[in-house]
């Protein structure tokens, strides 16, 4: 099994992802299976330890156990991180992040005040700097979250979210960005949007569906 197309969203998935991309045929399904892979894989590079950290403290920060954090990383007076989380490195972690647990956050990226994460992924270099939420999201290399923006994972509803017109069995999916893409403050994205690669938006609330940049185009001119 393979994702089909995959170098449409990412070019520079990190290694340590191989595995979970490489078991899925849908982008989402590397969402629901995230739990589990995450369980283990921070197992491993801890050693079993409660948590291994690597990386700078500043002031007073709760880190939980499950948790791996590289060196060079920093991480900032009041940040609370639950596991199992991994954060590689050289990233850094401000102060008011609250990593909620089956997070990865790829080396060189950033985490800022006021962002809450959970059930993510975060490649290389990827910044959510300020007041963001990343709910069940998979965030490509040098995407950045303008301040304030939110990925939605939950419809009003609450019933199983369709993308594309296909069933993903889930009510729970954020956004998947490809690499490149930006948001602009304050954009948020409903339940079950997906960016190809270096997509730029700021507007109106997105539903669910699968982007490029043709079809978004088409979208705002609907």
């Amino acid at each position: 099994m393979a994702i089909k197309n995959i170098e449409d969203y990412f070019s520079n998935i990190p290694p340590d992802l191989g595995e979970i991309f490489e078991d899925n045929e849908e982008l989402w399904g590397v969402l629901k299976d995230l739990p589990y892979f995450m369980k283990k894989f921070v197992a491993q590079k801890s050693g079993n330890k409660d948590a291994v950290v690597k990386g700078v403290k500043i002031g007073e920060v709760y880190i939980d156990h499950d948790v791996y954090i590289g060196r060079g990383t920093v991480i900032e007076h009041g940040a609370m991180i639950k596991g199992p989380t991994y954060i590689g490195e050289n990233c850094e972690i401000r102060s008011g992040a609250y990593i909620r647990g089956n997070v990865y956050v790829a080396s060189g990226s950033m985490v800022g005040h006021g962002a809450e994460i959970k059930n993510s992924i975060l490649m290389g270099k990827a910044h959510a700097g300020h007041l963001n939420y990343l709910g069940d999201s998979i965030i490509g290399a040098g995407v950045n979250l303008g301040a304030g923006s939110i990925l939605a994972n939950l419809r009003f509803d609450e019933k199983e979210i369709k993308i594309a017109g296909k069933n993903t069995g889930l009510k729970k999916i954020g956004a998947i960005l490809g690499d490149g893409s930006q948001l602009g403050c304050n954009t948020v994205l409903n339940p079950g949007v997906i960016f190809k690669k270096n997509i730029w938006y700021s507007g109106k609330p997105l539903k669910s569906g699968i982007y490029s940049r043709k079809k978004l185009e088409e979208t705002q001119n609907s």
